[in-house]
C-alpha cells in the first residue's frame, strides 16, 4: 500500500483529478494518502472531495487523511506532488504584472519566465527547499512529482541543490500534436510523434502517420487559415523557425521578444495576443469557485474519471513495474547535447520499478536550442538568486530575460527589481 502525499491539497480541482486518477488505478486504489495545505478551509473541502470520490467510485478503500503538520504528512511517503502556488493572487500574482507594467512591460501570463516567472520562482524555492528538507529527514526514498510553475526553475533547483528524487510534469506535452492536427483540421489517428526541448518551450520534433511526415501538409494548411484564432504565435513560429512549440500561444508571446512591443503595438492585435490573461483567469476562478464548491464539495454523489495526467501513471509504473513513457522535465546530463548540461529539459522518459530514466535525444535543430537557451540562461540565474540570496542574480536574470530586454533599459530593469523585491515584503528571504 503505497503513501502519497499531497502538498497544496487546497487546489481542490486539481487534488480531485490526480488523486481521484489514482483511486481508479487497481495497483494504488488503497493507498494511504495525505493531504496538506496551509488554507485549513481548502483543505477540508479537499478532503471531502476526495472522500466522495474513494466512497462512490473505490469502494472506500483509500485511506484519506488531512494534517496541518507538513513533516507528518511526508512521513514515510513513496510519492510527494507539489502543486503549491506561494503568494496566491493577491498579493503576489497582482504584483507580479501590475509592478511591471508601469514600466511599460506588459505580460500575459507571467508564471514561467519573464519578471513574473523570475519572482514566483524566487518566493516558491525556499518553500521547496525547505519540502525537501523534512523528505530527506522523513522520506528519503521518495518521488517528488512537481507540478507547480515556474516548472523549470523550480524543478531545476531541487535537482541541482537538494538530494530529493524530483521529475516535473505537464501536460502541455500530451496535448501538443493534438491540438497543432486540430488547428489544421486533420485527423490525430494513428500519429506519431518526438517532443524535446524545456518545459513551455518543447518542440515538436517529428509528427507523421504511418511513415508519412505529416508537416508539410501541417504548414500548407496553416498558410491557408485567414480567421484570426487563439494560437497564432505557435503557427508563425512554426512557419518561421520550422517547428512547433508545446505551449500556448499567449505563454509563447512572453517566451520570445517578437509580439509585445510597444513600437509595433499593432502585432497585439494582429497575433491576437492577450495581455493580464493570467489575472483574468484568477478573477474568474476566484467568481466561479461558488458554482464548482456546490458541483464538487456539496456533492456527496460526486464521481470521477481518470485524466490525462501523468502522476497516476507514473505510480503505477513504479509499483507494478509495468513501464509506461511520459514527456518529463529532467536534469540534462547531456540528454541534449547543444543546451547546458545544468538545465532542467522536457525529454522523454520511461518509468517503471527502478525509477524514472530520460532518454538521450542528441542535438535539437541549432535555432530550435537557440531560443531554449534565451530562456535557460534567466531559469539559471534564477536559480542562483535562490541560493545566494545576492541580489545582483536576480538583476542578471532579469537583464537576460528575452522580452524584458526587449522592451526596458538596465536602469529601469534594475530599479523594478528593486522595487519588485520591496513590494514582495516577507514573502521573499532578504537579498543583498
Amino acid at each position: 500500500m503505497p503513501k502519497i502525499t499531497f502538498l497544496g491539497a487546497g487546489s481542490t480541482e486539481f487534488a480531485k483529478n490526480l488523486l481521484g486518477d489514482t483511486m481508479l488505478t487497481e495497483a494504488l486504489h488503497d493507498s494511504e494518502i495525505a493531504l496538506y495545505d496551509i488554507d485549513l478551509k481548502r483543505l477540508v473541502e479537499s478532503e471531502t472531495v476526495l472522500s466522495a470520490i474513494n466512497n462512490n467510485c473505490n469502494n472506500g478503500k483509500a485511506r484519506i487523511t488531512a494534517y496541518t503538520d507538513r513533516k507528518k504528512a511526508l512521513t514515510k511517503a513513496d510519492f510527494v506532488i507539489n502543486a503549491i502556488q506561494v503568494g496566491g493572487y493577491e498579493p503576489c500574482t497582482v504584483t507580479d504584472f501590475e509592478i511591471p507594467k508601469k514600466y511599460g512591460l506588459r505580460q500575459t501570463i507571467a508564471d514561467t519566465i519573464g519578471i513574473g516567472g523570475i519572482f514566483r520562482a524566487l518566493r516558491t524555492m525556499p518553500v521547496m527547499f525547505d519540502f525537501a528538507r523534512d523528505m530527506e529527514d522523513v522520506c528519503p526514498d521518495a518521488w517528488f512529482l512537481n507540478y507547480t510553475n515556474p516548472m523549470s526553475s523550480l524543478t531545476g533547483a531541487m535537482q541541482l541543490h537538494t538530494g530529493v528524487k524530483t521529475v516535473g510534469l505537464c501536460h502541455s506535452v500530451q496535448v501538443c500534436a493534438e491540438t497543432l492536427l486540430k488547428s489544421v483540421d486533420m485527423s490525430c489517428e494513428d500519429i506519431h510523434y518526438e517532443i524535446a526541448g524545456i518545459n513551455h518551450m518543447a518542440w515538436l520534433l517529428k509528427i507523421s502517420r504511418n511513415g508519412e511526415d505529416l508537416y508539410p501538409e501541417i504548414k500548407r494548411r496553416s498558410k491557408l487559415i485567414k480567421e484570426k484564432h487563439h494560437d497564432m504565435i505557435r503557427h508563425e513560429l512554426m512557419h518561421t523557425f520550422g517547428y512547433y512549440v508545446t505551449e500556448s500561444s499567449e505563454h509563447s508571446a512572453e517566451y520570445t521578444p517578437y509580439w509585445i512591443k510597444d513600437r509595433y503595438p499593432e502585432l497585439i492585435e494582429r497575433f491576437n495576443i492577450p495581455l493580464d490573461e493570467y489575472l483574468r483567469r484568477c478573477v474568474e476562478h476566484i467568481e466561479r469557485w461558488d458554482i464548482l464548491k456546490e458541483e464538487l464539495v456539496n456533492n456527496p454523489k460526486l464521481t470521477h474519471e481518470r485524466t490525462i495526467e501523468y502522476a497516476s501513471r507514473i505510480m503505477e509504473a513504479m509499483v507494478t513495474d509495468k513501464p509506461y513513457k511520459i514527456g518529463g522535465n529532467v536534469l540534462n546530463t547531456g540528454l541534449i547535447e547543444n543546451l547546458p548540461r545544468e538545465a532542467c529539459v522536457e525529454v522523454p522518459c520511461f518509468v517503471d520499478k527502478t525509477g524514472i530514466k530520460p532518454c538521450y535525444v542528441g542535438y535539437l535543430p541549432e535555432q530550435l536550442a537557440a531560443l531554449n537557451r534565451t530562456n535557460i540562461n534567466p531559469q539559471l540565474l534564477t536559480i542562483e538568486a535562490a541560493v545566494t540570496l545576492k541580489k545582483e542574480n536576480i538583476y542578471y536574470a532579469a537583464l537576460l530575460d528575452p522580452l524584458t530586454s526587449a522592451v526596458l533599459s538596465i536602469d529601469d530593469i534594475k530599479a523594478m527589481c528593486d522595487e519588485m523585491i520591496e513590494a514582495h515584503g516577507d514573502w521573499l528571504p532578504k537579498y543583498t
